[in-house]
C-alpha cells in the first residue's frame, strides 16, 4: 500500500516523533506539511496527516493543506495528533476531519497521544506532559498503525465512535 505521512511539527518535536513511528510500521513517505506536492497526493493509497493541537485544532499548515489536496472520492485518510489534552482529540480532530469528508476522503483511522504542552498559562507552571510522547507513546503509535493495517487488509473500516 502506497503511502504518506505529512506532519507539522514546530515547537518540541513532538508530532515529528510520532510521524517518525508511524512512517517506520507503514514503510510510508514522511513529509513536512510545507514540503508535500499536493498533485501527487492523488497517487497514494493512504494519507496521514497529523500535528500537535492549537487552540483546539490542528495546526493552520495542515487545515490549508487538507483544503488544497484534491479531492478523490473514497481516498483513504487518516489523522493523528499531539495534544496536552489527547482525550478530546474527537474534538481537537474536527476541523479537519469536516474539511476531508466534506471532499469525501475515507477517514480510516485517528490516534492521539500526549505531548508537552507550555502554551499560555501552562508556561506558568512549567508546562504539562514532560518527556512526552515517551518510549509508551510510541509504541502506542506503532500499534496503532498496526491495527490500521489490519483492519484495512480486511477491507472492513468500523464506523467512526467521535462525532461529527
Amino acid at each position: 500500500m502506497k503511502s504518506i505521512i505529512i506532519f507539522q511539527s514546530v515547537h518540541k518535536g513532538n508530532t515529528k516523533k510520532i510521524a517518525e513511528a508511524i512512517a517506520g510500521e507503514l514503510e510510508a513517505k514522511l513529509v513536512k506539511s510545507d514540503e508535500v506536492e499536493v498533485k501527487d497526493l492523488t497517487n497514494y493509497d493512504l494519507i496521514g496527516l497529523g500535528s500537535g493541537i492549537y487552540f483546539g485544532k490542528h495546526h493552520q499548515a495542515i487545515l490549508d493543506l487538507a483544503g488544497k489536496i484534491p479531492a478523490v472520492p473514497g481516498q483513504k485518510v487518516f489523522l493523528f495528533s499531539t495534544a496536552g489534552l489527547p482525550q478530546l482529540k474527537a474534538v481537537w480532530h474536527r476541523a479537519l476531519r469536516n474539511i476531508l469528508k466534506k471532499k469525501g476522503f475515507k477517514i480510516v483511522g485517528e490516534f492521539s497521544c500526549k505531548g508537552y504542552d507550555e502554551v499560555s498559562f501552562l508556561k506558568i507552571i512549567g508546562g504539562i506532559n514532560k518527556a512526552r510522547p515517551n518510549k509508551n507513546d510510541i509504541a502506542k503509535a506503532k500499534q496503532f498503525t498496526r491495527y490500521l493495517l489490519t483492519v484495512l487488509a480486511a477491507n472492513h473500516i468500523p464506523p467512526p465512535s467521535s462525532p461529527k
